[in-house]
């Protein structure tokens, strides 16, 4: 597979094709939902041979390292792969739109995350492309203690922000649209924490302009992690967090964590500290992933975007 930023290539949730299907899902049901699904998952899959073989390597690879899928996958495998990211996407508007259940989504270590927000502190939260992480953002406006700012590294935040908005115009949430970690991004950011808020950044994409990144083992191979989450709470001098959300007993598990209470980069050590820090998130989304190995959404050659930079942003 040819080495492309995954910007490059384009998300391919268009809004208007998430609304219809939403729409599906509110008169007739999620049956009828899944029927006018699964031939447009299908085409999809045939008709997108990029998107088919990432998915296949990365659950080859997330096999060797975990063993969670239990037997060597197959195109049977990448198509389940694809099913599960679309019906995320429905569980990503009904969370939205206050219509999911939330007593099937259960919690690991919200009470001591919720104890520190008590305390008004904010901080730097990482978090990967995986499960339904708009569960976390509902139940966090419903309690109405935490206020997030999520970072995405593409254009289609306005349109994205415009569909949210007609879900539930009540919504506090924005994603704000970066294409770098610059000096500009992080002045940008600091006040937020400062006021004691938390700034949610993707730990598994590289940003569309050119940014550093570290090389750290994931799945038993090595790949580039950003470094902007732990450049960012070093500058800010504040925790940083791990959030990720997977399948389980029927429902989803949303999980924190505390990856460091304080990010140090030491002058003359900065690189293997980062690198470390990387290390780190790497190992806690394969634990993870471990224990739901279809829910890693990252449908581009991710092992191979190491110093590749967008050309093309839709």
């Amino acid at each position: 597979m040819r080495a492309r930023h995954w910007a490059e290539m384009g998300e391919s949730t268009f809004v208007l094709g998430i609304w219809l299907l939403y729409w599906v899902h509110r008169l007739l049901g999620r049956w009828p939902f899944r029927l006018c699904l699964y031939p447009v998952v299908f085409v999809h899959w045939l008709s997108r041979p990029v998107v088919r073989d990432a998915s296949l390597q990365y659950l080859t690879r997330v096999q060797a390292a975990t063993g969670a899928i239990g037997h060597t996958p197959g195109r049977k495998d990448s198509l389940k792969h694809l099913v599960t990211f679309a019906e995320t996407m429905l569980d990503k508007l009904l969370a939205v739109s206050g219509r999911y259940r939330f007593e099937q989504v259960r919690t690991e270590g919200r009470e001591q995350f919720y104890e520190v927000v008590k305390q008004g502190k904010g901080g730097i939260i990482v978090t990967a492309h995986m499960g339904c992480l708009e569960l976390c953002r509902a139940m966090a406006e419903k309690r109405g203690e935490v206020k997030l700012h999520i970072l995405v590294h593409t254009r289609h935040a306005e349109q994205f922000n415009r569909l949210l908005k007609r879900l539930n115009p009540d919504s506090m949430f924005q994603l704000v649209e970066v294409t770098d970690m610059g000096p500009g991004t992080a002045v940008a950011l600091e006040k937020y924490v400062a006021a004691g808020e938390f700034v949610v950044i993707a730990g598994d994409r590289v940003p569309v302009n050119a940014s550093q990144t570290v090389d750290v083992e994931f799945l038993g191979h090595p790949a580039a992690f950003p470094v902007g989450p732990y450049v960012l709470a070093s500058l800010f001098k504040c925790p940083l967090y791990l959030l990720g959300c997977i399948h389980e007993n029927g429902g989803y598990t949303i999980h924190f964590e505390c990856l460091a209470e304080k990010v140090e980069l030491p002058r003359g050590r900065r690189v293997p500290a980062l690198t470390e820090h990387a290390r780190r998130y790497a190992g806690q989304v394969t634990a993870l992933l471990k224990r739901s190995p279809f829910d890693w959404f990252n449908f581009f050659p991710f092992w191979d975007q190491a110093n590749v930079s967008a050309r093309n942003q839709e």
